[in-house]
């Protein structure tokens, strides 16, 4: 058995599933477990689990037959440590995640996710000094700092399979058939299957669009005997009048939140000053008054500091009742909206599928069971060495660690100039900017 500096890890899944996740789980566990003695710990349902202290043993038995197996064995959320939703109210439950890690004597907190995942871990590293470690899932392939993310392989496979098959009734019938694909606020998933799907129209939330372009390009097709189009769009894409618009808001909100801080600081300095001349006056007072003493003044001041403590704590929990309290809202999907545009620019009949979940389901591609072995069995060699706080990266056919202060709150989103742009324009792909 290999020595090593970790002797018990907790492994997590957060954020939402992905093809590839129990893949990793199982790697990581056969060989921290196999290699170096460590003991495994398998953490339910994410952050939550780990507040909440349902925490399992993990073993060969475990993990056996799980490497072709879509979504995740430990199960998942979206709940964050610092901000949870308990009993109808949103509360911070750092101090019980780390309690509970401590108290199984975890070394290292291993999460698998994407880069709300990376955020959470490195909030729990930095504000209480656990050692964390995360590896990149996400079939949105927008983990900053990894060439790709497990998942989105599969992810793409399956948008492509949609894709090849909506050509065929797009081509007996004449029609505009609109594809949404996953992606969030990143294009790589519309791009890579757009490309492999044929998709005559690719939409990225990076490329604005401009739909009388898009129209334009519809119409030549026709009028070169081309009667079928397919439009992959992310579900992330904008137009340029919402891009325009997005960024107007953005810049005015920018403006308000450095006014109001400035207009803060401003106010603040004079209260400071004004509390210097009242303390000043107290003790001028007191020294007329020695019955009275110092602590009236001081007690005076911190009444004042009470009653605004008390106005806060009236607001946030006013504002946290509004955000418990909020539903999630159905929107119509971009590709409904987008294709009703078309249909009445055209005059070509159209129709819309949104692929929504079925990219995240499913057995994960001989690709992510690779990438996803290879990970986690890098992951645990890397635990061995005692290399924590950092993400276990693919860059150039290996894995490698990456500082997570170097990956969170940043996301990789395609560039303009991307090869795979100029290689879609040059095969004839539209992308409407």
């Amino acid at each position: 058995m290999k020595s090593s500096k970790t002797r018990c890890l907790g492994i997590l899944t957060a954020g939402g599933d992905s093809p590839g996740l129990n893949a990793v789980v199982r790697a990581i566990t056969k060989v921290a477990m196999g290699e170096f003695g460590m003991r495994v710990l398998g953490i339910q349902d994410g952050f939550r689990g780990l507040v909440e202290n349902r925490i399992l043993t993990l073993d060969d038995a475990t993990v056996s037959g799980v490497l072709t197996r879509g979504g995740t064995i430990l199960g998942t959320s979206r709940d964050k440590p610092h901000s949870m939703p308990m009993g109808g109210r949103l509360m911070d439950m750092t101090d019980a995640a780390v309690e509970n890690a401590q108290k199984h004597q975890m070394d290292c907190l291993v999460c698998l996710g994407g880069g709300g995942t990376a955020k959470n871990a490195f909030r729990l590293a930095q504000r209480r000094g656990i050692n964390v470690m995360t590896l990149p899932k996400t079939i949105d392939n927008d983990v900053f700092g990894t060439d790709v993310s497990f998942g989105f392989d599969t992810a793409v496979s399956i948008a492509t399979e949609a894709i090849d098959r909506l050509h065929t009734t797009a081509t007996s019938h004449h029609r505009l058939i609109v594809c949404e694909v996953m992606g969030h606020r990143a294009g790589w998933l519309a791009l890579h299957a757009g490309i492999a799907g044929g998709a005559d129209v690719i939409l990225l939330p990076e490329l604005p669009y401009d739909l009388e372009k898009i129209a334009e390009f519809l119409l030549e097709r026709r009028r070169h005997g081309k009667r079928f189009s397919i439009i992959a769009v992310a579900e992330g894409a904008l137009s340029r009048r919402e891009a325009d618009a997005l960024a107007a808001a953005k810049a005015a909100k920018d403006k308000e939140t450095k006014e109001t801080k400035e207009t803060k600081e401003t106010k603040e300095k004079d209260k400071d000053k004004d509390r210097e001349k009242d303390k000043d006056r107290r003790k001028t007072r007191d020294l007329d008054r020695p019955d009275k003493g110092e602590g009236l003044g001081e007690l005076s001041t911190e009444a004042d500091d009470v009653d605004a403590f008390r106005a806060d704590l009236t607001l946030n929990v006013s504002r946290l009742h509004d955000e418990t309290m909020a539903y999630h809202v159905v929107q119509e999907p971009m590709a409904s909206r987008l294709a009703r545009h078309l249909q009445a620019l055209t005059g070509v009949e159209a129709r819309v599928t949104s692929l929504g979940h079925v990219q995240r389901g499913g057995v994960p591609t001989a690709f992510d069971r690779t990438l996803s072995t290879m990970m986690g069995a890098r992951a645990a060699e890397l635990l061995a060495e005692g290399q924590y706080n950092v993400m276990v990266a693919y860059r150039n056919g290996v894995c490698v660690p990456v500082p997570l202060a170097e990956v969170v709150g940043r996301k990789k989103l395609v560039p303009a100039d991307h090869h795979l742009i100029h290689c879609a324009r040059q095969v004839g792909t539209c992308f409407g900017d």
